[in-house]
């Protein structure tokens, strides 16, 4: 797909509470760099990068202008009371004909992001599930038909690409925008959600065994 269609959106205004440590959790350091550079990393090629920031956004923009000069930051100042649904539409407006939005917890293997980001259409990035408190996936035929909160065969990494015009922006989570679209193409991504501290340690452990599982 033509890279100059594509706007990239990263979400990182939250303050992960739940991973305990203090820090928004695109700086948790994975093998001596920051979150935020390893999903940078997989975005060399693309220019149209806006990353949502809130809590330590000062702190975000250091280390993310240090790597890159070319950063759009968009600011949720609300973030302490806001989800990612928040974020995400602050971020969209003249966005290009399609939006990718990539959650700044998320540690993703590279090629199958490559494969998720080169799919010629709109489609879902799913894993097996690994994470706590997963937002989880049916599937029928290579499509995601459901997303919901109690019973599901995978779970939602928070990859999507989307045409921009076919973005509903209303409700409080992103799969509330995702449910009028579906049947969407699926593709699976070897990723790590990181929220607690159970999935930082799993998710370093997979890094260092080379994300492949």
């Amino acid at each position: 797909m033509n890279k100059e269609k594509i706007t990239i959106i990263i979400c990182c205004a939250g303050m992960g509470t739940r991973l305990g440590i203090g820090s928004t959790k695109a700086l948790i350091n994975i093998n001596g760099k920051p979150l935020i550079i390893r999903i940078l990393e997989l975005l060399k090629d693309y220019s149209d990068i806006r990353i949502v920031v809130g809590y330590q956004a000062e702190k975000v923009i250091n280390v993310v202008t240090k790597y890159r000069k070319d950063i759009m930051f968009v600011f949720n100042y609300d973030f302490a009371i806001t989800g990612i649904a928040q974020s995400f539409n602050k971020a969209i407006p003249y966005a290009r004909e399609y939006v990718v939005e990539i959650d700044g917890d998320l540690l993703i293997n590279p090629d199958d992001f490559q494969k998720f980001i080169d799919y010629q259409g709109e489609c879902l990035g799913i894993n097996k599930i690994n994470s706590h408190n997963p937002i989880l996936i049916n599937t029928h035929r290579g499509k995601v038909i459901q997303i919901a909160n109690d019973c599901g065969e995978y779970e939602w990494t928070g990859l999507l690409k989307m045409k921009t015009k076919n973005l509903i922006h209303n409700g409080n989570y992103l799969y509330e925008v995702l449910r009028p679209v579906l049947p969407i193409q699926s593709i699976i991504v070897r990723a790590r959600d990181i929220d607690t501290a159970d999935d930082y340690e799993n998710a370093i452990d997979w890094f260092l065994k080379g994300m492949k599982e």
